[in-house]
């Protein structure tokens, strides 16, 4: 079992940065991929940044590449999406998810974080 905790949304305005952090608790978070997850308004929850569970692998989707990475430290059990360059339509709940499978992580997987707002101001 894993457990996961977001933490470090917010209000930001367009053309700023926001730092998300996930911290798990389990000592087998080392071998899970993670992915960042986000819900907007109206919109279905799409995967935003994904990372292997050795953390060499990520991939992203085309609408935030150049401006989030994702990474993680096992040593910490946390995770981490940097955003930068934010506009509105970045606004959503974000959610953290980990997967047993140490390669990616899908809508599926078995393990969520509860959430956390992320409101970018025009």
């Amino acid at each position: 079992q894993v457990q996961l905790v977001e933490s470090g949304g917010g209000l930001v305005q367009t053309g700023g940065s926001v730092r998300l952090s996930c911290a798990a608790s389990g000592r087998t978070f080392s071998t899970y991929a993670v992915g960042w997850f986000r819900q907007g308004p109206g919109k279905e929850r799409e995967l935003v940044a994904g990372i292997n569970a050795n953390g060499r692998g990520t991939n992203y989707a085309d609408s935030v590449k150049g401006r989030f990475t994702i990474s993680r430290d096992n040593a910490k059990n946390t995770a981490y999406l940097q955003m930068n360059s934010l506009t509105p339509e970045d606004t959503a709940v974000y959610y953290c998810a980990a997967d047993p499978r140490d390669t990616h992580v899908v809508v599926t997987s078995p393990y969520w974080g509860q959430g956390t707002q992320v409101t970018v101001s025009s």
